[in-house]
């Protein structure tokens, strides 16, 4: 391949990056943590510090692997008033109840969703969402994702959302309700 040939090439290919959403980008290889695992101020006086480093562990992912980032152990209080929300994949029934949960009911674009929360396609479709109530004296670990490599072209970066890692949702959680993904299609601007 001549010369000319390569930097046409190149061009090409760079031009072609640039097209992709920056979340499909190549990351750079600083998987630092972003975030604090603090709660939301909404939610503050409803959680209580605690310990518990297995849970803590269990929670933690290395970089690549997706689970948290950062995190801290807290229990839920007496008077908690908390709805969590899982979107989940009804081809597995079995996942309804997964460990992974969010504060706030999905919203906007798919694609957003995935990458705040780094969950690859190959994991779930995303096509159903339990919301539930937690349940007094419920122990969570709340924190910030860890970054996900999906493919060799998608690699989700550590995300400052927090997210919800619960041990045993069935048992920690109650008042649960299931919704269908609707699709909802808008014009690109």
């Amino acid at each position: 391949m001549g010369a000319n040939a390569l930097v046409r090439v190149v061009t090409l290919v760079t031009f072609a990056m640039l097209l992709l959403p920056h979340s499909m980008r190549a990351q750079p290889a600083n998987n630092a943590c972003v975030g604090s695992p603090a709660l939301p101020a909404e939610y503050a006086g409803q959680f209580k510090p605690a310990e518990d480093e297995t849970l803590l562990s269990a929670a933690k992912g290395a970089p690549d692997a997706g689970s948290l980032c950062d995190g801290k152990v807290y229990v839920t209080g007496d008077d908690v008033d908390i709805t969590v929300n899982r979107a989940w994949n009804s081809t597995n029934p079995g996942s309804r109840m997964g460990k992974w949960w969010a504060f706030y009911r999905p919203d906007g674009k798919v694609a957003q969703y995935r990458s705040d929360y780094e969950i690859c396609y190959q994991w779930s479709p995303l096509d159903k969402l339990t919301r539930c109530r937690i349940k007094a004296g419920t122990k969570v670990v709340i924190g910030t994702g860890q970054s996900a490599k999906c493919s060799e072209y998608l690699t989700y970066p550590p995300s400052a959302a927090k997210q919800i890692y619960i041990d045993n949702a069935s048992s920690a959680l109650s008042d649960c309700r299931d919704y269908d993904l609707i699709f909802s299609w808008k014009p690109v601007e």
